[in-house]
């Protein structure tokens, strides 16, 4: 395949059929007409170019003294040139076509290099905090089990099966003074027995041992001339100590000694009763001198509210001591 120009005639084929059907005569080469031109045997034909023909190389000039007969040499290196340009063309586009292709592959193989490096190492840092990795510290786990409650101290008072810490009149009713409310009393003698019929006044007693009662324990305690005996009655349960209040009438005997003289004999005294778990625990006050409690004599009823106060919290501390003692335990 020739690009540009008429192809060269071989040796051997036949003659012209006639003016327009072969461009080219078949008679031997000649010598060239020009210096510098092809040389060949024998000269080209004087065929000419009929008229009506499109001249096929533009711009070429006549050979001289030739008439019309094309310069055959300048035009075969007229042709010779365009074909090496279009080759060169063709050369030059396949090796940019190539460096094209090369450079989208190589563009590829390092965004996909990139994607894989991303992907062992983890993609991109996102935004935010870090998450953990093995090589950090563990975060701290907790149990999806809530805790027990802490033990309530009213339970440990409430039941005589849980109520195990030693009781006794010194226990409940510790030291020689006691301070309530910034009022200070004087401690005088402290009592307990099992007879808890024997320490009463009025229909008490009944009351007591129809419940169960299976302890009293008492201390009396004087301020300016007033004297409050405390007294604790203890039941098995709360029940039955709630019921022994409810059903209580009369009061506890006061309790003399310690220099502390008779009261509230023959003469009307302040009494009351309260509970907690279970026990029950009540007060008697009055005056020294045997004077009768009125309902303005506020100093007996402050001294009343203060022992029953005092005896509350005592009773209440028993529960709170055990409670924390069985959280604190192995096991609990």
């Amino acid at each position: 395949m020739s690009f540009g120009g008429p192809q060269w005639p071989q040796q051997g084929q036949g003659q012209a059929q006639g003016q327009g059907q072969q461009p080219y005569g078949q008679q031997p080469f000649g010598q060239p007409q020009q210096p510098g031109q092809w040389q060949q045997s024998q000269p080209y034909g004087q065929q000419q170019w009929p008229s009506q023909q499109p001249d096929p190389f533009p711009g070429a000039q006549a050979p001289q003294g030739g008439g019309p007969t094309p310069d055959w040499s300048a035009l075969a290196e007229a042709s010779a040139a365009r074909s090496q340009r279009k080759r060169w063309l063709l050369i030059g586009g396949g090796v940019v076509g190539a460096l094209v292709v090369g450079a989208v592959v190589a563009t590829a193989i390092v965004a996909t290099n990139k994607s894989n490096d991303e992907a062992k190492n983890g993609g991109p840092t996102a935004t935010g905090p870090a998450a953990p990795t093995d090589s950090a510290t563990p975060a701290p786990t907790f149990s999806s089990v809530a805790p027990l409650p802490p033990p309530n101290p009213r339970d440990y008072i409430s039941d005589a099966k849980k109520d195990k810490a030693p009781l006794s009149a010194e226990g409940l009713f510790p030291g020689r003074k006691l301070t309530m409310n910034g009022r200070a009393y004087a401690k005088g003698a402290t009592a307990s027995t099992t007879n808890c019929a024997a320490v009463t006044q009025g229909g008490l007693g009944s009351v007591l041992n129809a419940n169960g009662c299976t302890r009293v324990l008492r201390a009396t305690y004087v301020k300016d001339g007033v004297a409050v005996t405390v007294g604790v009655a203890v039941f098995p349960t709360d029940e039955q100590a709630l019921k022994a209040k409810k059903q209580a009438t009369g009061g506890i005997a006061p309790l003399t000694g310690a220099g502390v003289g008779d009261f509230c004999h023959a003469t009307v005294c302040l009494r009351r009763t309260n509970s907690i778990g279970r026990y029950v625990y009540l007060t008697q006050a009055g005056f020294l001198n045997g004077k009768k409690v009125t309902t303005g004599d506020q100093a007996v009823f402050k001294a009343s509210d203060d022992l029953g106060t005092f005896a509350f919290n005592q009773i209440y501390a028993r529960g709170r001591s055990q409670a924390a003692a069985a959280a604190g335990a192995p096991g609990q």
